[in-house]
């Protein structure tokens, strides 16, 4: 018993929650003070408490002592304590005598204090008044430690001073105290305000007061401000300790000063300074938004082996730069180490993953999140919505999306946008659900949205995947109606319309291309009546993918390449593939290494793709038949992409058939999603077989004139 009551009059000091730090620097004096005579009473109370077992009547008169002397003031804790046995009728009078007493009630009177609103000074004075007299420097930094509202913490603190009168040391202990109450507020500039105070009363700051103001300018989000006070530290006669520069760590990191936050960050390693969860929070951030991503990862394995345990904020700002590289994968890793970790997560941890599965057309991942998100009564967000609905569209789910549109507009938060109805337009028509697709356009018309040209391309698709030439004649009309340009994405979509437009009709297509852009039509007509003279169609199309955006280069070339396979024009096919080599506009379409030569066919069109193998293929034997090496191992890299639209595979099962069609030995890679390779002793018999000599010569044929995509670096 002696032991409890002891232990819980030193916690009052060891507990920096209840005592700040700043009894450990200029307040030390003070500090000492308190603790020896916490220590002297707790030791003389454990000799009483050990006698009284052998000779309890041996103490009444210390009881009659301790009643006669009520606990009247704090400083009474320093007295002699006496046990009561719990038992005896006069244990309940003495309880209400005792220290413990004196906390309780000291937190009653706090918890009133926080209880205010809106905080007044007449009601904290009214609320101290029930201190009387009966007040110490003790209780004073006790009730401010407490306190929650800043507002509140500056009626209090000017109430003690009044009534305190204290100086030195102790005066600068209760601003301390209270400027963490303005810390835990977010009040940083009330803080400033009071630090002022403290400047024009003569209190001298030290290292506690600094440490306060840069940690409050932190969690206000003011990193700039908390370099401002650190680079004021040693105007007032200040040397930054370890405290001081581990919260510099984070503020540089946050001004985005690359080299003084990661020079404080070897320091901290170096010396052992404490860093929490926050600062690596602050510099795996500082580190996304420079691109560099390898190194937030790095760091975020460092904080680990340094014993710092990563909190949600961490792993959000981790997932945020995985966001921004693009690094679905790494993601997926990431999330499931923080459902390890015992982490739980929040709106930002699934917001941002449902983005990155979305983005990255993992759409059984995405459904997943989304699950997860109505499991916990998570509210969507219109721009969340939109972007199941947009990942819906590009891998073709038709009952999600519906089931996703039904939900945003019963939620009762968000209700659907233009982007949202063009979505769910765009999985119909990519799907050739002609009259849902018109069902949706209806309903955004309700809704006050007109048709975009996005909306519009949508509907020509889907109207000639449903060969509906006529109708896909009346959308174009009605963007001219509408004043709406015909930009290039639309034309492609024409373009894709005419792969799949009975022969007779092609006319109707080509007209309404030619009213679009004139260079087009041109180039189209050029395929389509066959014209001789490679010359000229080099250069018209050189001319016309020169004169397009970027961005949509590699669309136009991929769609005109289709529609040459279509024709059954091969040879063209060949030469839009070569000059788009030539242009740029296929990059990376080929690696080679010592050990294997590769073909990276993602992000290809199916014809695009296919004329790129076909003439790899050939090339491959060429090389053979000049006499030049093979690697050990060849291989085709299709991507990991399931677009519905193609098939249950997409680019992979066309690509498998394709290859199985010419008895080639490639076989699909068991560990390595969409890579098929063949090895070099397998390649070149398959090369040197008359089997497959046919098949080359077809290909020779297909893809007849000299070709360098094989050995093309770029």
């Amino acid at each position: 018993m002696a032991f409890h009551i002891c232990s819980s009059h030193s916690s009052l000091f060891h507990n920096r929650q209840s005592f700040p730090s700043s009894f450990s620097s200029s307040s030390s004096s003070l500090h000492n003070f308190l603790f020896s005579n916490v220590a002297s009473s707790c030791k003389r109370l454990m000799l009483h408490s050990k006698a009284s077992l052998h000779h309890p009547k041996t103490h009444a008169p210390h009881q009659d002592a301790v009643s006669r002397d009520p606990d009247a003031n704090s400083s009474s804790l320093s007295k002699t304590r006496v046990w009561v046995n719990p038992s005896s009728p006069r244990a309940k009078h003495f309880r209400t005598k005792s220290s413990s007493s004196r906390y309780s009630y000291l937190t009653r009177l706090v918890e009133s204090l926080n209880s205010s609103a809106p905080p007044t000074a007449q009601h904290a004075s009214t609320i101290l008044k029930g201190l009387e007299d009966n007040v110490s420097e003790r209780d004073a930094v006790f009730i401010l430690d407490k306190i929650v509202n800043s507002v509140t913490a500056a009626f209090v603190l000017r109430y003690f001073l009044d009534k305190i009168k204290p100086a030195g040391d102790t005066e600068l202990v209760l601003y301390n105290v209270t400027l963490k109450a303005f810390r835990k507020s977010r009040d940083f500039e009330g803080a400033e305000k009071l630090f002022d105070e403290m400047i024009q009363r003569g209190v001298k700051p030290d290292n506690i007061t600094f440490s306060t103001l840069i940690n409050s300018a932190r969690m206000c989000a003011l990193p700039n401000k908390a370099v401002e006070w650190f680079e004021k530290v040693r105007s007032f006669g200040c040397e930054p300790d370890a405290m001081v520069y581990s919260a510099m760590v984070s503020a540089y990191a946050q001004t985005n000063n690359v080299d003084m936050a990661l020079s404080l960050y070897d320091r901290a390693k170096a010396e052992k300074w404490s860093l929490d969860a926050s600062t690596f929070s602050s510099l795996i951030k500082m580190h996304g938004v420079s691109g560099n991503y390898d190194e937030g990862l790095r760091i975020f394995q460092e904080m680990k082996v340094l014993g710092v345990k990563p909190n949600v904020v961490t792993y959000n700002t981790l997932l945020g730069g995985l966001f921004r590289s693009k690094r679905s994968w790494q993601a997926k890793n990431i999330y499931k180490e923080m459902v390890t970790d015992g982490v739980s997560p929040d709106f930002i941890t699934y917001s941002t993953l449902l983005r990155i599965y979305a983005g990255a057309q993992y759409s059984d991942d995405a459904f997943g999140i989304y699950e997860e998100m109505k499991g916990h009564g998570m509210d969507m967000s219109v721009d969340l919505y939109n972007r199941l609905l947009a990942m819906c569209a590009d891998v073709g789910c038709i009952d999600e999306a519906v089931e996703i549109f039904e939900d945003m507009k019963s939620s009762g938060t968000c209700q659907p946008n233009r982007l949202s109805f063009s979505s769910l337009i765009t999985v119909y028509s990519c799907n050739g659900k002609v009259s849902e697709a018109e069902g949706i356009l209806n309903e955004m018309i309700q809704f006050g949205f007109q048709p975009t040209i996005y909306v519009l391309t949508s509907l020509v698709q889907c109207y000639g995947k449903a060969k509906r030439t006529d109708d896909v004649v009346k959308i174009f009309k009605q963007l001219v109606d509408l004043d709406i340009v015909p930009d290039v994405q639309f034309c492609c979509c024409l373009l894709n319309v005419m792969t799949q437009t009975p022969i007779e009709e092609l006319g109707k297509i080509i007209e309404c291309i030619e009213k679009a852009n004139t260079q087009l039509g041109s180039v189209v007509r050029y395929l389509v009546e066959e014209k001789k003279g490679d010359g000229d169609f080099r250069k018209e199309i050189s001319e016309l993918l020169n004169s397009v955006d970027v961005k949509v280069k590699k669309p136009l070339c991929n769609c005109l390449i289709d529609l040459c396979i279509s024709l059954n024009v091969p040879n063209r096919a060949r030469d839009l593939l070569d000059l788009g080599l030539t242009l740029e506009i296929y990059k990376n379409l080929q690696s080679r290494s010592q050990n294997q030569w590769s073909l990276h066919l993602k992000k290809l069109s199916i014809g695009a793709a296919m004329t790129a193998l076909n003439v790899w293929i050939n090339d491959l034997s060429k090389a053979l038949e000049s006499g030049e090496d093979l690697p050990p191992l060849l291989g085709v890299n299709t991507g990991q992409g399931k677009h519905k639209y193609v098939s249950d595979k997409g680019l992979v099962s066309v690509c498998e058939s394709h290859l199985r069609k010419l008895n080639a030995p490639f076989h699909e890679a068991p560990d390595k999603a969409g890579w098929f390779l063949v090895t070099r002793d397998a390649a070149i018999s398959w090369l040197e077989s008359s089997s497959s000599t046919e098949s080359i010569s077809d290909l020779n044929f297909q893809v007849s004139g000299g070709s360098t995509v094989a050995f093309q670096s770029g």
